[in-house]
Order: C-alpha cells, then structure tokens, then sequence
C-alpha cells in the first residue's frame, strides 16, 4: 500500500467536493477575512491525496504580492498532511517571489495557532471584536467554538519568505 501523500493542484471537477468541505468544516461557502468574502469558486489551491483518497485541501488567494491562506484542512491527524499542504504552499510563493504568506483564524482554534506556530508562523496582529463584521457577512459563523471559547477576535498569523 502506498503511503505517500501526493499533492496536486485543484481541479475544475474538484468544485463540488470543494463546496461541500466549505459547507461542513467552514458553515457555509464562503470564508470571511478581514472583512473580504470569499467564494470556494474563486480560490487556487492543493489537494493532498493518500492512498487514492483526498485526505486534505488548502486554498489560497494571492494579492499585491502576498499569498493568503484562506483554508487548510486535513482529514487525517498526524499524517503530514497539513504540512504537506503548507510547505507546498510554501515553495509556490517562493517560486512567485512572494515575501509574505499570511492567514486569519479565530481566537478559539488553540489547534490551529499550535500548528501554524511550529511551521515558523508568527503572531503579526490581533483584531479584537472583528468577528461582529464577519457575522453580519456570514450569520452562520457561530458565537461558541473550540474548547466552549467564544468567538471574538481574528489572529493574523505570518511568515516571511
């Protein structure tokens, strides 16, 4: 059996998986950052396959030459396969010259600030409150998350290239 993660680029016929993993893991179609919607239709991004089975996406949306991660799931926990997706995202920006990879996520995801932070990602800002904006773009974002932690804030995560 082959143990290998393979990544590859999204796929036209990838959309409708897409859409659905927006809808279970991210309540809706869209992700709100900073205020900005975003459409799973309008975002590039990676898939990470494992024995024949799609383990994990990632997308991302590149402006004024930075790259914003925009989602990052994996399906399978310690397999490698959310580094895989961020060091293939990794190698893109470097490949486009890009200085400056960044993401948002939310106060309660204690889990995502320990796995950003290990793979070199530093605390750039915090915005308090700015999850009010995200709610009247997005109602289905929900006022409690991990841990019982309510949802509050955003937390820029960044690493330079």
């Amino acid at each position: 059996m082959n143990t290998k993660i393979i990544i590859r680029t999204i796929g036209n016929s990838d959309r409708q998986w897409i859409k659905s993993i927006f809808n279970d893991f991210w309540g809706g179609d869209i992700i709100i950052t900073k205020g900005f919607t975003h459409s799973f239709n309008n975002l590039d991004g990676f898939i990470a396959i494992l024995n024949n089975e799609k383990v994990g996406l990632i997308t991302y949306k590149i402006t004024d030459k930075e790259l914003e991660i925009v989602s990052l799931n994996s399906f399978r926990e310690n397999k490698g396969i959310g580094s895989s997706l961020i060091d293939t995202i990794i190698t893109l920006a470097r490949k486009q010259k890009i200085k400056r990879v960044w993401l948002l996520t939310t106060n309660d995801n204690i889990d995502a600030l320990r796995f950003y932070q290990k793979r070199n990602f530093t605390i750039k800002n915090i915005y308090p409150d700015a999850i009010k904006l995200s709610r009247e773009l997005k109602q289905s974002i929900p006022l409690t998350g991990n841990y019982g932690i309510p949802i509050r804030d955003e937390i820029e995560l960044e690493i330079i290239l």
